[in-house]
């Protein structure tokens, strides 16, 4: 594969129901014409973990996405959850590009579908389960499941032809956009909503409050995560570096480049949907087709509702294709029923993991509403993307082995084989008796401790806060017993010790063993207080308010912030760069993980609790089967 091709791959994997459906969803409900606002950001929190993927895709010459990258970075736990993420990401992705495929269907035929299912069946649970459920959707992925029975991978010249066609398209879209818009409709009032028929009072209630941000600060934010779904599908490019002819640079273009046309594309077909028709009077379901009807141009409505069904039914394909490639590999770690692995001896199509994951997204098709759907997806992924950020940031700290190299490498790697540093083992470290490693990370831990406990007490009793003064250090005693640990590091060389002043200036100009554990832990105190810093903003209105308690949620966990990403900061990293890396460690990783989890923050409660429900399945089958198994 060429770089053509890779852009190509990308821009139809990631060109899909965002742009077909969507865009009328996020702007007649949630943020007007502001949605062009919404598409920047989403596109910022996308490209940003691109360039993870794509320095991964040039360290890691293998097929496997997050879940590899997890794998190979912070252990198995972390590993089964990103897979698990993406199973349930990309048969939930199938369901509802099903959805929009029925959905775009049923307007060329004129509503019949949706008609008839309301009057014979309503589900009567509308904050579960859809409305009525979507017998068509249902039986559109059994079909194509039978198809990917039948076949082993996609094909890369019927992609680029309906990459074209979609773009072409979309670029008739954009330019009747401008030619037939009118500004006013960013300029909407509440006397524009009353000639319409549509208020007569002061009160707008669900139309917003119109003008180019009808409903808000929070309707931006709110469309911000629901458009993320747009974006997704470029992370299936590294799943292609083995086809690739020269990976160590086309990976890296073919993510950047299929992410900014598909930028312009959705910034363009916003900017042209919101100016050809006031956002109030789009429809969620078809808003392309919609907005042509509404200019006189009828014909068009046809051509563009058809564009749709093609580039949707390719978008089903690819996403079913990309399930089922990981939940193969899986099944091959272990991680997965070892069934699920097994492939048809003349192709090597793996029939039984193509046949589960079309049950799974036929179900889900049947009962689900598309907005839950893209919810799901959007917040399983942004998991992931916040995994590789973190990924990318620890794996650039670590030392590197080589077999020449300084007297200090030579006798590091001479060494008698430390017990490695995991998030698994902070909690289950796997002995009873103190060892060096545990001895350092509770002097890592009892340091952030001090500093925790300095800034609660300044809090507690109002004190100002003195800039000018270091925080105070404790100093924790090492264990000195006589363990085997111990008598076998004596007998070799000298341990490097960890101490307040090296945490700083570590005094090596390359990664050792003892600055690799020091970002490990200090990135794992990043998340958590990212979390908390993310929870405290989703909170603004009581920021504004002057609200003390939210005030402090907020500002300690940004002090602390600092302190550590300072401390990673002054960490030596690897001299020995690939082709591409990113830059400005470790700020880029970290406005990553922010971004991504402050997204993750503004989905509603219905979702946390599908996704939580998803992964507490997932823990349960883990540790009671599959950690005995992998």
């Amino acid at each position: 594969l060429t770089t053509l091709d890779l852009v190509a791959l990308g821009i139809d994997y990631t060109l899909g129901a965002g742009v077909y459906v969507l865009a009328g969803e996020v702007a007649s409900n949630q943020a007007g014409p502001a949605t062009v606002i919404c598409i920047l950001v989403a596109g910022l929190s996308c490209a940003l973990a691109g360039l993870g993927y794509a320095e991964f895709a040039v360290r890691v010459s293998h097929s496997g996405s997050a879940y590899l990258y997890s794998y190979v970075t912070i252990g198995e736990l972390w590993a089964f959850m990103t897979g698990w993420n993406f199973i349930v990401s990309y048969v939930a992705g199938t369901a509802s590009v099903a959805r929009a495929w029925t959905i775009a269907f049923d307007y060329l035929i004129g509503n019949q579908i949706s008609q008839t299912l309301r009057e014979s069946i309503l589900l009567h649970a509308q904050q579960v389960l859809a409305e009525y459920p979507d017998f068509f959707a249902m039986g559109l992925v059994l079909l194509l499941t039978g198809v990917l029975t039948l076949t082993a991978r996609e094909s890369v010249q019927f992609t680029k032809l309906i990459t074209l066609v979609s773009l072409l398209i979309l670029g008739f879209v954009i330019i009747s956009g401008f030619i037939k818009g009118d500004v006013h409709n960013w300029k909407l009032t509440e006397e524009d909503y009353i000639k319409a028929g549509l208020n007569d009072t002061s009160t707008l209630g669900p139309l917003g409050s119109g003008g180019f941000v009808p409903f808000g600060f929070e309707g931006i934010l709110r469309g911000t995560a629901t458009y993320f779904y747009s974006f997704i599908g470029f992370d299936n490019i590294v799943t292609r570096v083995k086809e690739v002819q020269n990976p160590q640079s086309s990976i890296p273009m073919g993510i950047v480049i299929s992410l900014f046309i598909c930028f312009l594309v959705y910034f363009g077909v916003s900017l042209a949907l919101t100016l050809m028709v006031p956002y109030y009077q789009l429809q969620p379901g078809s808003p392309l087709p919609e907005a042509f009807l509404h200019i006189g141009w009828a014909p068009a409505c046809y051509v563009v509702a058809i564009g749709a069904l093609c580039t949707l039914f390719t978008t089903i394909l690819n996403d079913m294709f990309y399930a089922r490639r990981v939940i193969s590999m899986m099944a091959n770690d272990g991680l997965l029923f070892r069934v699920l692995a097994r492939t048809h001896t003349s192709r090597n199509i793996p029939i039984v993991a193509t046949v589960v994951l079309g049950i799974m997204a036929a179900v889900i098709a049947l009962f689900f509403e598309l907005i839950h759907l893209v919810d799901f997806v959007s917040i399983g992924t942004l998991f992931n993307h916040s995994l590789v950020a973190i990924c990318v940031l620890i794996v650039r700290y670590q030392p590197e082995r080589r077999n020449g190299g300084s007297k200090a490498e030579v006798q590091e790697e001479n060494r008698p084989a430390e017990k490695k540093l995991t998030l698994q083992g902070l909690l289950f470290p796997g002995s009873y008796s103190p060892t060096v490693l545990s001895g350092q990370v509770v002097y890592v831990c009892s340091s952030l401790l001090a500093l925790l406990v300095i800034l609660l007490c300044l809090v507690l009793t109002q004190w100002p806060v003195l800039l000018s003064r270091n925080p105070v250090w404790i100093t924790v005693v090492m264990q000195n017993g006589a363990n085997e640990t111990e008598e076998q590091e004596e007998n070799g060389p000298t341990a490097e010790r960890l101490t307040p002043w090296g945490l700083l200036f570590p005094g090596s100009s390359s990664p050792t063993p003892l600055s690799g554990r020091v970002v490990y832990v200090c990135s794992s105190l990043l998340v958590l207080l990212l979390t908390l810093l993310c929870l405290g903003l989703a909170q603004w209105p009581a920021l504004l308010s002057g609200d003390p308690v939210w005030i402090t949620v907020v500002v300690v966990p940004l002090v602390l912030i600092t302190g550590i990403t300072g401390v990673i900061w002054r960490q030596p990293q690897s001299s020995s760069p690939p082709h591409f890396k990113v830059l400005a460690l470790p700020l880029i990783p970290l406005l990553s993980i922010f971004m991504n989890v402050y997204l993750m923050m503004q989905m509603t409660a219905g979702t946390w609790a599908r996704f939580g429900v998803w992964m507490l399945i997932g823990f349960a089958i883990y540790f009671g089967f599959w950690i005995q198994h992998s």
